[in-house]
């Protein structure tokens, strides 16, 4: 069992290695703890997940966070990428009603589409990272000593109290010690990890509502679209939306950098189905994507590239019962060594993700 405890050094254990679990990390490295951070997935990032290719750049995941967060620019900040904040081109929304696009009221976009943000959030837009959301992932890790870690593709199987400290016990490998553990996971993975130290209070997260999503953003030759583009992108009202299709961003002209010249991205949103989620294939989202944004835009031509991200049951429904839940299992975490963090307990967004941390990281 990997324990190696240095004098007065805390060793602190955070499962999860999306933005809240590395700014934890990041927080307590500059305070001097050693850090051991666990993903079971191959990458960092969590939500934050862009891909650079052919001069596109194509977000997977959150497309950026509300405008003049105070938690962002801090951060970004104490990292030293505060000059790589990026704020949108255009700040019009549009909504689409099965027959035309027409101009929105500043905010209404975000309320129609049910974001589950704080009411001055609305009409702000939103800032992101030259280099994508991933770069502020890709930094946080970057910061990381050689006293700390992060192990990807390490899923964990328990938890076990020891001695008034800690084991994380991975599926495969050999269990780490540690002072205290952070879980910076979603909260549908919380429950089962939890479940046999905490009970009821942890298993009661498994009952809260998440919601899937899929996106679909297709690269086109610029003259391919006839509509000028000059808006963030459109929301389809509810009686128009077909296929699940229920909105689309004009990423390449909400945020500079994100296509070559003459060229267009455009990232379609659907919340789809559970068979379709788990069913259809790469190719045919992109052609329902494609067939789509033919209805709301006079598209010429087939699109040159495209990516498909699935995001099963990822969007947590921040409801009383949910907030309940949270509550709960915090009480009984309190005193334990154990903490929660990130945008599935405390708020939905990054900004909300990074909040939670920043609180995490204090109270250890």
């Amino acid at each position: 069992m990997a324990n190696d405890r240095r004098g007065d050094e805390r060793h602190i254990g955070i499962i999860g290695a999306g933005v809240s679990g590395l700014t934890v990390a990041y927080r307590r490295h500059l305070a001097g703890d050693r850090v051991s951070v666990f993903e079971a997935t191959p990458r960092v990032g969590g939500q934050l997940h862009s891909e650079r290719r052919d001069g596109f750049l194509v977000e997977h995941g959150a497309e950026g966070f509300v405008a003049g967060s105070q938690a962002l620019a801090e951060l970004a900040g104490s990292l030293g990428i505060e000059s790589h904040l990026l704020d949108q081109d255009v700040t019009v929304s549009c909504t689409f009603d099965g027959q035309s696009l027409q101009r929105l009221a500043p905010g209404e976009a975000g309320r129609l589409l049910g974001f589950q943000v704080g009411e001055r959030a609305f009409g702000r837009g939103i800032q992101s990272f030259r280099g994508g959301m991933l770069e502020l992932a890709e930094v946080l890790l970057a910061t990381l000593g050689p006293s700390s870690s992060c192990r990807l593709s390490t899923p964990i199987a328990t938890l076990q109290p020891h001695a008034g400290r800690w084991r994380i016990v991975p599926v495969a490998g050999a269990p780490v010690e540690v002072d205290r553990v952070v879980v910076a996971t979603s909260a549908l993975a919380a429950a089962p990890l939890l479940e046999p130290v905490f009970g009821a209070p942890a298993a009661a997260l498994g009952a809260s509502t998440a919601a899937s999503s899929v996106t679909v953003s297709l690269g086109y030759a610029r003259s391919a679209i006839a509509h000028a583009l000059d808006a963030t992108g459109f929301v389809v009202a509810e009686s128009a939306q077909l296929e699940g299709f229920r909105a689309c961003t004009f990423a390449s002209s909400k945020l500079p950098g994100r296509a070559p010249a003459e060229h267009a991205l455009l990232r379609a949103f659907f919340r789809p189905s559970g068979a379709d989620i788990e069913q259809l294939d790469d190719a045919a989202w992109a052609a329902r994507a494609h067939r789509n944004l033919q209805r709301a835009l006079e598209v010429r031509a087939e699109p040159e590239r495209a990516w498909v991200s699935r995001w099963a049951r990822a969007l947590p429904l921040f409801d009383d019962a949910h907030r309940a839940r949270v509550a709960a299992l915090e009480t009984s975490l309190a005193g334990s060594g154990v903490s929660l963090t990130g945008a599935c307990f405390h708020g939905s967004g990054i900004d909300a993700a990074v909040r939670s941390a920043e609180a995490a990281a204090r109270a250890l």
